[in-house]
């Protein structure tokens, strides 16, 4: 269980966490990827401006854990297990996106966002 909590740089996870919760939201906008996006998961952006709690729960719990999990690997110098966590999460959510009949833009504009978020978790370790 230590190994779990050892060497973790905690303010590494903290920052990134929030960055990336906050990221989320521009990466959906309109500004960003959001219009195209909302149509090739079969939502109405406007209509669904206001995500439900559970949802915002969920993603900051998983954002959280991704930050934990980059973090481990980055302190275990294993920047590679980092790298291939991250790869191995976006082929997974492309594939449950396509599988729901999601575009091909939409799903990758999601597993895009996963390989930005482990970009940035990387560069916190490093960095602070």
């Amino acid at each position: 269980m230590d190994a779990l909590f050892t060497n973790v740089n905690w303010l590494a996870v903290g920052s990134s966490t929030i960055v990336c919760f906050m990221l989320n939201a521009l990466w959906y906008s309109r500004k960003m990827f959001g219009v195209k996006w909302s149509k090739g998961v079969g939502i109405d952006i406007d209509a669904n401006g206001d995500q439900s709690v559970p949802t915002l729960v969920t993603q900051f719990l998983g954002t959280l854990l991704f930050a934990w999990v980059v973090a481990l690997a980055v302190a275990n110098n294993s920047l590679a297990s980092a790298v291939l966590i991250s790869i191995t999460f976006f082929f997974l959510l492309v594939a449950a996106n396509l599988l729901a009949e999601h575009t091909v833009y939409a799903s990758v504009v999601e597993g895009a966002f996963v390989l930005t978020m482990a970009a940035i978790m990387v560069a916190c370790n490093f960095f602070l």
